[in-house]
């Protein structure tokens, strides 16, 4: 399997949002527009297997920054999420 770039070539964007909506995982879950309980916890599972089986293979220095990688992601997305759930607020009409 060809290695996935993180970042687009042309604009320096990450493409990991990209990839997760491609995910079999990811389609699925929005097949129905609502993320249950259940696939949150199963999505968590594949979480914490990955980090089992990736994290021993880090040496230190190569730990703290994926760590800090994943945190700034997880920062990032987060901020994506607040961002569009607050939107444009409307210009009050109300005249006093």
């Amino acid at each position: 399997m060809a290695r996935q770039s993180w970042l687009d070539a042309a604009t320096q964007t990450p493409l990991i949002e990209q990839y997760a909506q491609q995910l079999e995982s990811f389609t699925q879950t929005m097949q129905d527009g609502v993320v249950s309980d259940q696939e949150l916890s199963v999505q968590e599972e594949r979480i914490v297997s990955l980090m089992k089986k990736i994290e021993p293979k880090l040496d230190d220095a190569l730990h703290a920054e994926v760590t800090q990688l994943l945190c700034e992601l997880t920062a990032y997305d987060l901020m994506q999420v607040i961002h569009t759930m607050g939107g444009p607020k409307p210009a009050s009409r109300l005249s006093l």
